[in-house]
């Protein structure tokens, strides 16, 4: 099934990234286990609906992300292969304070793949409400359609966001999407 998800110009092998964004804007880069950059994104300024394109560590077009409605706190956002122009998957968000949940789902069909929650209703609600609570850690669980563990996306203290997605177990999940998400979900809620 996770087969069925990927991407055409990438390849993620690996079972864990680190994901650092830059000082300056929502610009992202995601290293594999060795370091080197396999993926780039950015969100691009000054749309009426929010974007964000990807790029292989050689600057490749591999992927977008695009928002389903006019600045989208809450709501939806379509990956889509930038080199078949396929809709792939659909990042849903359910917003609250006390948990955040990003779902996963097939863009054709829209049956759940995964999902992605924040750890900790205290904690979601310190960085929604508190001054500063932007620099807090992300904490997030990644499980499949039926709720079982896949991995983690586990944020570190620093200027920059910087963060660590372990994945598990991708066997029924695909890894792509959810590395993708991690760095969107960062830039849309202006962590």
């Amino acid at each position: 099934m996770a087969g069925s998800y990927d991407i055409t110009g990438i390849e993620l092998g690996d079972d864990s990234y680190t994901v650092e964004q830059s000082l300056i804007r929502n610009k992202y880069k995601a290293m594999d286990a060795a370091g080197n950059v396999v993926l780039r994104g950015k969100q691009k300024m000054l749309k009426m609906k929010e974007e964000f394109p990807f790029t292989d560590g050689n600057d490749n077009e591999v992927f977008t992300v695009k928002a389903g409605g006019i600045i989208d706190v809450a709501g939806n956002y379509v990956l889509s292969d930038a080199q078949t122009g396929e809709d792939l998957v659909v990042l849903d968000n359910d917003y609250s304070l006390l948990q955040d949940t990003w779902k996963i789902r097939d863009a054709r069909d829209e049956s759940k793949l995964a999902e992605i929650n924040s750890r900790g209703a205290l904690v979601t609600m310190a960085r929604n409400l508190v001054p500063f609570g932007g620099w807090i850690p992300h904490k997030y669980e990644i499980t499949d359609l039926d709720g079982n563990h896949v991995g983690s996306i586990d944020g570190q203290f620093s200027l920059k966001d910087r963060y660590e997605i372990t994945i598990d177990d991708a066997s029924s999940v695909p890894k792509e999407p959810i590395v993708a998400a991690a760095m969107v979900i960062d830039a849309i809620q202006g962590n």
